[in-house]
């Protein structure tokens, strides 16, 4: 995708039993190719992070933002990080924008180096440099969801407590039994506490906490994640690099287009050349759309919002599906050679959104022969 509207530039339709991760590097040399001298910058998930991908990019020269897999940082290095030593980074998720500024998610940053080892002893570390990551916004939502977790585990070893000695649990190996099963779905294995007891008639007993110390260290962590990249700190500081990290979340857009508003479905095809060819055809689809948004967008200018698109008087940013939805039902009366065609507009909205997009509203062209 083109970092100015999101227009994709290139698709490749690769056979399902392909691993995804062996792609990369022919993608990334193709499209070096397309762009030449031009900056190129691959974001990506953290899937990208591997020893043979980073050490190709590197070689190449090709510049990357990508997550760390959460198994590349230890947990320990997060819960010993300054968060009042991190440098807030200027930037609002569009999500946030009419919202109050004490309300907002806020991002912080600190950078250090990480190495990356290869798959053999001889293999030389990869040495690039790491932006570690705050979000308040991402904090909040592990403390909701570890908050909903325990509430669950302990709801269920209540209940579990409730019901030693009875019929289904009237034995130590039955409530081990039980208990695993609760620590494996609810995920707290790392911070309950159990004992299993028995008196002296053979009744057994179960008592049981968490352990507030591990609560505690898992909530030092909240919010931190690692960017990983070969950007050096000449070509652009960490706040920078989040910020341009975020810009995947255009390419992420593209693809809910591709599989929303383009879907095709159901599809019978079978033969793998019509698989191909019809996938083609909706990434043509695709181009068409993203240019459509991108000139609406253009011509508003500003902060490129507009009225009308939903009811009442909210702006909003036009994005294809919206603009689309609109023009859906436009009508072309046929004409003749002294009476030319008519496009019949039932609403202002559509006269707003042809004339955003250069076409002339009633009296379409005649195609010059």
């Amino acid at each position: 995708m083109t970092g100015d509207g999101g227009i994709p530039l290139l698709s490749r339709v690769i056979d399902g039993g392909a691993a995804e991760i062996s792609q990369i590097t022919g993608t990334m040399n193709a499209l070096r190719a397309m762009a030449g001298p031009k900056e190129f910058l691959l974001i990506a998930d953290s899937k990208l992070i591997s020893y043979g991908n980073v050490a190709a990019l590197i070689k190449a020269g090709t510049d990357f933002i990508a997550p760390a897999p959460a198994s590349k940082v230890d947990d320990a290095i997060y819960a010993a990080l300054d968060l009042d030593a991190a440098t807030v980074v200027d930037y609002t998720p569009a999500r946030y924008e009419d919202t109050p500024a004490a309300e907002r998610e806020t991002y912080r940053v600190l950078e250090d180096i990480h190495l990356l080892t290869g798959p053999h002893k001889n293999d030389p570390p990869l040495e690039v440099r790491r932006i570690l990551v705050h979000s308040t916004g991402n904090a909040k939502g592990q403390q909701r969801a570890r908050e909903k977790r325990l509430a669950k585990a302990r709801e269920d070893l209540d209940k579990l407590q409730h019901s030693t000695g009875g019929r289904y649990y009237n034995t130590a190996e039955e409530i081990a039994a039980r208990l695993g099963v609760i620590t494996r779905t609810r995920r707290v294995s790392g911070c309950l506490c159990t004992q299993i007891t028995t008196d002296e008639t053979g009744r057994p007993a179960l008592s049981w906490h968490f352990d507030q110390d591990v609560l505690q260290a898992e909530a030092a962590v909240d919010g931190w994640y690692a960017l990983l990249t070969t950007l050096t700190p000449e070509q652009t500081d960490p706040s920078d690099v989040l910020r341009r990290h975020k810009g995947q979340g255009t390419v992420e857009r593209r693809y809910g287009d591709f599989k929303g508003p383009l879907a095709v479905t159901p599809i019978f095809v079978q033969d793998n050349k019509r698989v191909a060819a019809l996938i083609t055809v909706i990434c043509l689809a695709l181009l068409l759309f993203c240019l459509i948004e991108r000139q609406v967008r253009r011509t508003l200018g500003g902060e490129q919002k507009m009225q009308g698109l939903y009811p009442g008087s909210q702006k909003v940013r036009p994005t294809g599906r919206m603009i689309l939805y609109h023009l859906s039902d436009l009508r072309l009366r046929v004409g003749s050679a002294t009476d030319p065609p008519v496009i019949a507009i039932t609403r202002g909205i559509q006269l707003h959104l042809l004339d955003l997009l250069g076409l002339e509203p009633t009296h379409p062209r005649w195609p010059e022969t």
